[in-house]
C-alpha cells in the first residue's frame, strides 16, 4: 500500500511538472510574439537528434518571422529569450540604447575561474573601467609597433607552406600561423606552431574550441541560469588550460619585470598597468592572465577562420584570386617590393576579401546581450524585462537579400566604399557594433590581411578532391567553423 501511494504522489508530481513546462512554453504564445516550437528539456536550442549550428536555425527563424514581428521568442532550456528581428531594434540595442543592454549575459565566475574574468566577459563598471585601460594596446602606434613581428611570422608560413606537399589543409595551418602570432605580440614568446603542430599554445587552442569543460546545452543552461552556475561554482575553463596560461603568464611576468625588457606588446601594457601607480588602474596577475587569455583566444579563431573561408572562395573563383593577388603586387611595386604597414593598408580588394569572408562566414555567427533594466518596444506593446537575454542572428542578417543580394553568391565588390555606403552599418556586424565592439578588431584585420596577401604573393590555390562543397558547419562550436578539414591545392608561384 505505501509503495502505492508513493507512486500516486510521484505520478501527481511528474503531472504537475509537466503542466508547468507546457505553461512555460506557452509564454510567448499568449502575449501574442511568434516563436518556434519548443521541446524539453532543450526549448528552441537545436540539440536533439537532429543537429544544425545556431546561425542555421536562427536565420530559419529569423526568414520565417522577420515581417510579422520585431522579435520572435526563444527558450533557452525552459526560460524565455529573445531572438531580434528588426535592424532598427538591433540598432538600439547595440548603439542608441546601449545602457539598457551593456553586458553579455555570458556565464562567468572569476572567483574560482580567474581566466574567466576578461574584458568579453565582465559586466558593467568592471567591464567599462577594464575596457578604458586596454583601449591604447590597439592604437595605430601599437599597430606598428606590433607589425613587423606579424610580417616575420607570416615569412616563416610560407616557407613552411613550401615544404608542406601540393595538397594541404588550410583551417589547421592558418590557425598555427595566427598562434604564433598571437602567442608573439600576446606573451612574447616563441609558440613554434608552424614548426610543431603538437606545440603546447597550438594543443591549448584547439582544447578550448574543440574539447570545452562544459558541453553545449551545458553552456546554454548556465547563461540562463548564471546565479545557480555561481551558487553551485560551475567553472568554465578546462583545469589543464588554466593551469598552463596561469604559469605562462606569470612566467612571463615575472621575467620581464626581473630583466627590466619592453617589447611593446600587449604584455607590456598590462605589465604597465600592473604596477601603475594609480590605485584604480592597478590589475592584479590573475587580470593580466584573463585578458592575455581571451586575446590569444579571440585572435588566432576568428582571423584564422576568417583566412581560411576566404581561400575557400578565392579557390572556387580564380578570376577574383587573379585580381587579389594583382593588388597585391600592384602595391608592392609602389613600396620596392616591401610588405609595410603603408602597404598592407593600401591593398583595398584583400580587404573587401577578407569582410566578405566575414559577411557570409562570420565567426561570431550569433550576439547575446542581456537587458540590464526594463525596455519598452512601443510597435508591439511588450517590454522586455530585465535580466532576459536578447540573440542578434549575425549570419541571418548577412544573408538577407533585402541587403545584400544573391547572399549566397561571394563577392567582394560589395565592400567597395561606394557601394558599402548605401548600407546601414548594422547589416555588417561581424565584431559586433556599439560600445562593446570587439576590441582587437584592427589588431584582427591587420593580421589576416597580411596573412592573405603573403600566400596569395607565393601561391595560387584551388579546390582538392578531398575540398567539401558546399562546406557543412559543425554543430557544437560556438564559432562559425567547418565540420570537416578544409583542403585546397597549392601551386607555388615565385
Amino acid at each position: 500500500m505505501f509503495i502505492l501511494k508513493l507512486l500516486a504522489v510521484l505520478l501527481i508530481g511528474l503531472f504537475a511538472i509537466y503542466l508547468w513546462v507546457l505553461r512555460r512554453f506557452r509564454y510567448w504564445k499568449n502575449l501574442g510574439v511568434p516563436c518556434p516550437a519548443a521541446t524539453f528539456p532543450y526549448g528552441t536550442l537545436q540539440m536533439g537528434k537532429v543537429r544544425e549550428h545556431t546561425s542555421q536555425s536562427n536565420a530559419r527563424y529569423y526568414r520565417q518571422f522577420k515581417n510579422k514581428s520585431p522579435i520572435c521568442g526563444l527558450f533557452f532550456t525552459i526560460k524565455p529569450a529573445i531572438l531580434a528581428l528588426d535592424i532598427n531594434l538591433i540598432k538600439n540595442i547595440l548603439i542608441k540604447d546601449f545602457s539598457s543592454f551593456h553586458d553579455r549575459g555570458v556565464y562567468f565566475n572569476d572567483r574560482i575561474d580567474p581566466l574567466a574574468g576578461h574584458i568579453f566577459n565582465l559586466e558593467g563598471k568592471r567591464w567599462k573601467t577594464l575596457r578604458t585601460k586596454l583601449t591604447p594596446t590597439f592604437s595605430t602606434g601599437k599597430m606598428k609597433y606590433m607589425f613587423p613581428t606579424m610580417v616575420n611570422v607570416g615569412k616563416e608560413f610560407v616557407q613552411t607552406l613550401k615544404n608542406e606537399s601540393t595538397e594541404v589543409e588550410m583551417k589547421e595551418l592558418l590557425a598555427r600561423f595566427t598562434t604564433d602570432i598571437i602567442g608573439r605580440c600576446a606573451f612574447g614568446l616563441e609558440c613554434n606552431s608552424l614548426k610543431d603542430p603538437n606545440a603546447q599554445f597550438r594543443e591549448m587552442g584547439k582544447k578550448v574550441f574543440e574539447q570545452p569543460r562544459n558541453n553545449r546545452f551545458k553552456q546554454f543552461l548556465v547563461i540562463s541560469y548564471k546565479e545557480a552556475g555561481r551558487f553551485f561554482n560551475i567553472k568554465t575553463v578546462r583545469e589543464d588550460v588554466s593551469k598552463f596560461f596561469m604559469k605562462v603568464v606569470k612566467d612571463t611576468v615575472e621575467y620581464r619585470e626581473k630583466n627590466s625588457i619592453k617589447q611593446h606588446d600587449f604584455m607590456d601594457l598590462l605589465i604597465n598597468l600592473k604596477n601603475s601607480s594609480n590605485e584604480n588602474e592597478r590589475l592584479s596577475l590573475n587580470e593580466i592572465a584573463a585578458q592575455a587569455f581571451v586575446f590569444f583566444l579571440a585572435g588566432f579563431e576568428t582571423s584564422s577562420t576568417a583566412m581560411s573561408y576566404a581561400l575557400y572562395e578565392l579557390a572556387q573563383n580564380q578570376d577574383m584570386q587573379d585580381k587579389a593577388r594583382k593588388s597585391v603586387t600592384d602595391v608592392l611595386v609602389k613600396y620596392n617590393g616591401e610588405i609595410s604597414y603603408e602597404s598592407v593598408n593600401e591593398m583595398s580588394y584583400i580587404d573587401h576579401c577578407i569582410n566578405e569572408s566575414l559577411r557570409k562566414y562570420p565567426p561570431g555567427s550569433n550576439l547575446i546581450r542581456e537587458c540590464t533594466k526594463d525596455y519598452h518596444i512601443e510597435k508591439i506593446n511588450y517590454t522586455i524585462k530585465k535580466g532576459m537575454l536578447i540573440m542578434i542572428p549575425v549570419y541571418a542578417i548577412h544573408h538577407d537579400p533585402e541587403f545584400y543580394e544573391s547572399p549566397e553568391v561571394y563577392m567582394p565588390e560589395r565592400f567597395e566604399p561606394e557601394k558599402a555606403k548605401q548600407r546601414d552599418s548594422i547589416t555588417f556586424i561581424p565584431f559586433g557594433e556599439g560600445p562593446r565592439i570587439c576590441i582587437g578588431l584592427r589588431f584582427g584585420m591587420l593580421q589576416a590581411k597580411i596573412g592573405l596577401a603573403m600566400l596569395l604573393k607565393s601561391f595560387r590555390f584551388s579546390l582538392s578532391s578531398k575540398t567539401e562543397v558546399p562546406l557543412v558547419f559543425n554543430p557544437k562550436s560556438l564559432v562559425l567553423s567547418p565540420l570537416n578539414p578544409l583542403w585546397l591545392n597549392l601551386e607555388t608561384l615565385n
